[in-house]
């Protein structure tokens, strides 16, 4: 069973499942929730209440997996309120390889579950500045990181090294390791990093915490880039030494 879920705030869907799930319950339930979003060029939030699962039909499978490749840009976030043991084992995986923000809930905290979409964000992880003057791209971290904001990085820095041989500074401002939204998240970053650090000189981490500490240490021994930390505090200080002022 498939069903709806009413008086939740102005732009979170919900829905409820239980026992066996069917094609007929999809398309009229779920395809309209979907198809509206699509429509309105909204981003969706969904919030999915499940209290028992007995198995999909294979229809409502695939109609699963079409909606999904179907609507796959335009989920912003999805929050699964279950008790159903197994179904909270696997969903850190699957939240990993989702390519938006998935997060379990226990039924009691239905609430914070619906909190918790509310305050997705709806800007960017990341934002960055180009100094000029010191050849140095300073990028402020407020959360994980997604695809959109490592292309927005790399499209900077990008237009810095079309004109310069190298970029003498990159740093990285956050209070602690943001980590990334999911898994295309972290496969972007790399990509970046793998195409990029052999003509930047410097990378300063100013972020606080033992993994950044272990981060930099880690990078410094791979990377063709000079690595050092620094308290999240002393980001002027990271920002001379990127630049070679220190």
């Amino acid at each position: 069973m498939i069903e709806r879920i009413s008086g939740l705030p102005e732009g979170i869907d919900g829905i409820r499942c239980a026992g066996k799930l069917t094609r007929e319950e999809y398309d009229t339930v779920v395809l309209p929730i979907v198809d509206d979003a699509l429509r309105q060029d909204r981003r969706l939030r969904v919030l999915v209440e499940i209290t028992g699962f007995d198995g999909i039909t294979p229809s409502a499978a695939f109609e699963d997996i079409n909606l999904g490749l179907r609507a796959l840009s335009s989920w912003a976030g999805c929050a699964v309120v279950t008790d159903v043991a197994w179904i909270g084992n696997v969903m850190p995986f699957t939240a990993f390889l989702m390519p938006f923000p998935v997060h379990r809930f226990p039924t009691a905290d239905r609430e914070r579950a619906v909190q918790w979409l509310t305050d997705l964000p709806t800007g960017a992880s990341l934002t960055h500045r180009v100094l000029p003057d010191q050849g140095v791209v300073v990028v402020e971290a407020s959360g994980p990181i997604g695809v959109a904001d490592v292309e927005s990085l790399a499209a900077a820095v990008d237009g810095w090294l079309a004109e310069h041989p190298t970029l003498h500074g990159l740093v990285l401002h956050a209070p602690a390791v943001p980590g990334w939204e999911n898994i295309r998240g972290l496969t972007h970053h790399l990509r970046f990093v793998l195409a990029h650090h052999r003509r930047v000189e410097k990378v300063a981490l100013a972020v606080d915490g033992t993994m950044a500490s272990i981060g930099a240490a880690v990078a410094s021994r791979v990377l063709h880039a000079e690595v050092r930390r620094f308290p999240a505090t002393d980001v002027d200080a990271a920002i001379a030494w990127a630049s070679g002022a220190a």
